[in-house]
């Protein structure tokens, strides 16, 4: 039997500089098919390890997109192409893709929480038949911040795309720009709503998509939260009597609304 808690070497074949803080590095795999919303656990030896969550994906590869804020990602900056970084994984659960297909799709996100839901943008980039819309607002602190730019201006161009940036943030965009603009009620149920950054941004960001009339079981979030073994062996990720890296990181609002991080 596969030891899933065991590490593999994978070697890197590019490293974008996508900020001055966030690097995103494109990593040979050959192994298990990776769900949109699905993470990695990353190491390197001496230095760690962490959960960090796929940022796109294609024939033989797969994409992290990580900001330098700790002792693992200070390693992994001092990096190159061809070297090795060891990985385990994917692990928990992923986005409902084929729920969404058919429907409306709005994806909200802030600052690195646009690289969970990046390859689903992408997917629907790439197969306009399977999506009614797609309506995306992204928020930053500010332009040198916004991630995946020529990403975004490719997506802005497809007809069934719509692309809206703030920077510095997007409350005022998301409530008095893009949310009066949603038809809600129009839609009935053929709608699903992606929220992707830190726990005080999508739940504001939940709060607002339901006071302009959005459903909580439409709504969809991606825990964000420090995972250790990421199998639910540990409990460090235990929340009440929920384990986020087996159970999420996606949750869907009716049950992510009572995780309190």
């Amino acid at each position: 039997m596969d030891n899933i808690t065991l590490p593999s070497p994978h070697r890197i074949t590019q490293i974008v500089l996508e900020t001055g803080t966030e690097h995103t590095f494109r990593v040979e795999w050959h192994g298990t098919p990776v769900k949109h919303g699905q993470f990695f656990m990353l190491s390197i030896p001496r230095f760690g390890e962490a959960p960090i969550s796929v940022s796109a994906q294609g024939d033989g590869y797969v994409e992290f997109t990580i900001r330098k804020v700790g002792k693992l990602t200070d390693g992994l900056f001092g990096l190159y192409e061809d070297d090795v970084l060891f990985m385990r994984g994917p692990y928990g659960n992923a986005f409902p893709i084929d729920d969404f297909k058919g429907k409306h799709l709005i994806v909200i996100s802030g600052g690195t929480g646009l690289a969970p839901v990046r390859s689903t943008i992408q997917y629907f980039y790439d197969h306009p038949d399977e999506i009614l819309s797609v309506h995306t607002i992204h928020g930053f602190k500010d332009q040198a911040a916004v991630l995946f730019k020529d990403d975004l201006k490719k997506f802005s161009e497809a007809e069934k795309i719509d692309v809206n940036v703030y920077a510095p943030g997007f409350r005022r965009g998301l409530s008095g720009e893009f949310l009066p603009k949603i038809p809600f009620a129009d839609w009935g149920d053929d709608y699903n709503i992606m929220i992707v950054g830190p726990p005080a941004m999508f739940r504001s960001a939940a709060q607002a998509c339901l006071d302009f009339g959005a459903k909580e079981d439409r709504i969809w979030v991606s825990f964000e939260r420090k995972m250790a073994c990421a199998v639910g062996k540990c409990g460090h990720c235990k929340i009440n009597e929920h384990y986020v890296c087996v159970e999420g990181p996606v949750f869907n609002y009716t049950k992510g609304k009572e995780l309190i991080d």
